[in-house]
């Protein structure tokens, strides 16, 4: 992975989680990663707009819905997702 590929948690957190299709489903509040490896697992979702309370997303201990972060496809501006990753 190139230098410039790599996102620190800080800059990931509070963005703006948009669909490919553009439907927004909330602001990114933290990141859930393995410990061992260092692999990002889920993405917990603060501000759920109603669509994505709608669609049936793993929930943590809390009641936050989560969205997998093996669905993102790009971030920029936004966190953009493939929703039919999720669904």
């Amino acid at each position: 992975m190139a230098e410039e590929d790599k996102k620190f948690s800080k800059q990931i957190i509070g963005k703006t989680i948009v669909s490919k299709t553009g439907k927004r489903f909330g602001e990114v509040g933290d990141v859930i990663f393995e410990t061992r490896s260092g692999e990002l697992i889920h993405m917990v979702l603060i501000n759920p707009t109603s669509y994505c309370e709608k669609l049936e997303l793993e929930k943590d201990k809390e009641g936050n819905l989560l969205v997998p972060f093996s669905s993102v496809i790009a971030i920029g501006d936004f966190m953009v997702i493939s929703e039919e990753d999720i669904i």
